[in-house]
C-alpha cells in the first residue's frame, strides 16, 4: 500500500484555519449522521430485496418509477439474476435478510410491490441520503453543497481529511481564505455534476468530500508541479519510504481513476474525482497565465506581514547612538514580557557581541536556535549554531543539537549530520545523549555514507560507553553485524571528529 504522509510545503505563513474548519465541518457532520445513515441503509437494501423478490415471482407487477430503476439496475448488471431468485427464492430471501413472499396471488403481489413502492418514496424523501446527497435528476440544488460533507464510514472520511489537509493547506496559505473557499465549494458541485452525467440515470446518491478535494489536487499539480511529495509504502514485512515530485505521483493518481472509471464501479465516484481533478487544474491555469496568482499571494503576504515591537526599534536606534546598555535593557524589559520574540535574542546577541561578552551571546544564539526549531524554522536555527561556534562554543544544548543533526539528515547532508552526532557522543560522553547521538551516527555513516569501518567504530564506541544503555545493546548489536563485525567489546578509539 502507497501511502502520502506529507511533502516539502507543508508549512505555511499562517494557520489554515479554513481547512481545519473545513475538517471539523465533517467531522461533526459524520457522527451526527452516521448511525442514522447506517439504519437508513440497512432498510434501504431490505425493501430492494424485497421488490426483487415481488418482481421475480410476478414479473407483470406495476412499479413506481424508483422501484423501475431498482429493478432496470439489476437486469443490466446481472441479466440472469431475477431467474435465479424466481428459482430458488427462499435461498435467495434468506441470504438477503428478509423473508420470502410465498403463497401471494397477482392481486396480492400487486398490493405488496405498492406498499414497498410507497415506503421507498418515503425513506427516499425522509432519509439524509434522499434530502442531503446528490442525486442526479433531482432538483435539489442545495444537496450539491450539503454532499460533501457526508461520509459512507470511518476510512471514507478519515481518507478525504488527510488528503484535505495535505492538499488543501498549502493551497490556502497561497490563494488566501476567500479564494479558497470559493474554489473548494466549486470544485466539490462540479465533480458532484461530473458524477451525475456518468451515472446515465441510475439510482442512488453521491456523497462524501473527495470530488472537492480531487480538485484541490488538480490545483496543487499546477500550481506547485515540483513540489516533492512524501510517500510511505509498505506490503507484508517491506517499508520503504521515499519522495517523488507532484508531476510524477499525481498524473498516476488521475490516470488509476480513469482506469477503474471504465472498468467496475465498484461503488466510488470515480469521475467524481476526474471531473473535479480536471476542474482544479483548469482553474490553477488560468490563475497562472492571468496573473491572479501573484495577486493573490500578495494579498495574503500583506495580511501576514511581521509588525516590530515599538520596543525593537527603540533597542536598534540605542545601538546605533552606540548606547549598549539602554538597548539591552529595551530587550530585556521586551523578553520578559515576550520571552519567544527571537528578533529580540538576535539583537540581543549584538550587543553582547559588540560589548565583547561572548558568553552571554553565545547563550542567546542557542535561545534563538531553540525558538527557530519550534517555529520550524530551521534553517535560521541552523545559522544560530553556526554562530553559536563562531563565537568558540562547544557544548551546545543537547536537545536543539540533537533536533540540528536531523535537520541535516532531512537535507541528505550526510557526513555533517554524522559528524554533528559523533561530537555530541564526545560533548555529552558522561550522559544518555551519547549513547543516542553515537548511534545515530553509526546508522547515518552505515546507511547513507556507506562507510561500514566507520560505523563499526562508532557502534563500538556507543557499545563502550560507561553510561548505562541496555536499550541500546541490541540496536548496536545488530548494526555491528550489518557492518561485518563482531559484537564483542573492544576498546575504540574516539577522536574528536574535525567538522568545518
Amino acid at each position: 500500500m502507497l501511502v502520502p504522509y506529507g511533502h516539502d510545503d507543508l508549512r505555511g505563513r499562517r494557520w489554515p484555519w479554513v481547512t481545519i474548519a473545513l475538517i471539523v465541518l465533517n467531522l461533526v457532520a459524520f457522527m451526527a449522521t452516521k448511525d442514522r445513515m447506517q439504519e437508513e441503509s440497512v432498510r434501504a437494501v431490505h425493501l430492494h430485496a424485497e421488490t426483487l423478490l415481488i418482481v421475480a415471482s410476478h414479473p407483470d407487477v406495476h412499479l413506481t418509477p424508483a422501484q423501475q430503476k431498482i429493478v432496470d439496475r439489476i437486469r443490466t448488471q446481472a441479466p440472469d439474476a431475477l431467474d435465479e431468485i424466481k428459482t430458488n427464492s427462499r435461498e435467495a430471501a434468506h441470504e438477503m435478510g428478509v423473508e420470502a413472499p410465498d403463497g401471494l396471488n397477482d392481486e396480492e403481489a400487486q398490493d405488496e410491490a405498492t406498499r414497498l413502492g410507497q415506503k421507498i418514496d418515503d425513506l427516499d424523501r425522509h432519509s439524509i441520503m434522499g434530502q442531503y446527497a446528490y442525486t442526479p435528476g433531482k432538483s435539489n440544488f442545495i444537496s450539491l453543497f450539503t454532499a460533501n460533507f457526508l461520509h459512507g464510514g470511518w476510512l471514507h472520511l478519515i481518507g478525504n481529511m488527510w488528503f484535505l489537509w495535505l492538499a488543501g493547506t498549502v493551497l490556502e496559505d497561497a490563494w488566501g481564505r476567500v479564494m479558497y473557499s470559493i474554489f473548494y465549494i466549486v470544485a466539490g458541485a462540479v465533480a458532484l455534476l461530473a458524477q451525475g452525467a456518468a451515472m446515465h440515470g441510475a439510482p442512488g446518491g453521491v456523497l462524501g468530500a473527495s470530488g472537492a478535494i480531487a480538485g484541490l489536487m488538480g490545483a496543487f499539480l499546477v500550481r506547485f508541479p515540483m513540489t516533492k511529495i512524501k510517500f510511505f509504502f509498505f506490503i507484508f514485512i517491506m517499508r520503504i519510504r521515499f519522495k517523488a515530485p507532484a508531476y510524477a505521483m499525481l498524473p498516476l493518481w488521475l490516470g488509476e481513476q480513469l482506469l477503474w472509471a471504465f472498468g467496475p464501479g465498484g461503488g466510488i465516484a470515480y469521475w467524481a474525482h476526474i471531473g473535479g481533478f480536471a476542474f482544479g487544474g483548469v482553474v490553477a491555469l488560468a490563475l497562472r497565465f492571468s496573473g491572479a496568482n501573484e495577486k493573490l499571494d500578495k494579498a495574503v503576504e500583506e495580511k501576514v506581514s511581521w509588525s516590530a515591537d515599538p520596543r525593537i526599534e527603540q533597542a536598534h536606534e540605542a545601538i546605533r547612538q552606540n548606547d549598549l546598555d539602554g538597548g539591552i535593557g529595551l530587550l530585556k524589559n521586551l523578553i520578559a514580557e515576550k520571552p519567544e520574540t527571537v528578533d529580540a535574542h538576535d539583537l540581543l546577541q549584538q550587543c553582547y557581541l559588540r560589548k565583547q561578552d561572548v558568553e552571554s551571546a553565545r547563550a542567546e544564539a542557542a535561545i534563538s536556535c531553540k525558538l527557530n526549531l519550534k517555529a520550524r524554522e530551521n534553517d535560521l536555527a541552523w545559522k544560530n549554531y553556526e554562530d553559536f561556534l563562531n563565537m568558540g562554543g562547544e557544548k551546545f544544548p543537547n536537545t536543539e543539537w540533537m533536533a540540528l543533526c536531523r535537520y541535516l539528515e532531512g537535507q541528505q547532508s550526510w557526513i555533517r549530520a554524522a559528524g554533528e552526532y559523533e561530537k555530541i557522543g564526545q560533548v555529552y560522553s558522561s550522559e544518555r545523549t551519547s549513547v543516542n547521538a553515537l548511534v545515530s551516527a553509526a546508522r547515518v555513516q552505515l546507511k547513507h555514507v556507506g562507510n561500514k569501518d566507520e560505523a563499526a567504530r562508532l557502534y563500538r564506541a556507543a557499545q563502550d560507553s560507561p553510561v548505562p544503555h541496555l536499550d541500546w545493546e541490541e540496536a548496536i548489536k545488530k548494526g555491528l553485524a550489518e557492518c561485518g563485525a563482531p559484537t564483542g567489546s573492544t576498546p575504540a578509539p574516539f577522536p574528536v571528529p574535525s567538522v568545518k
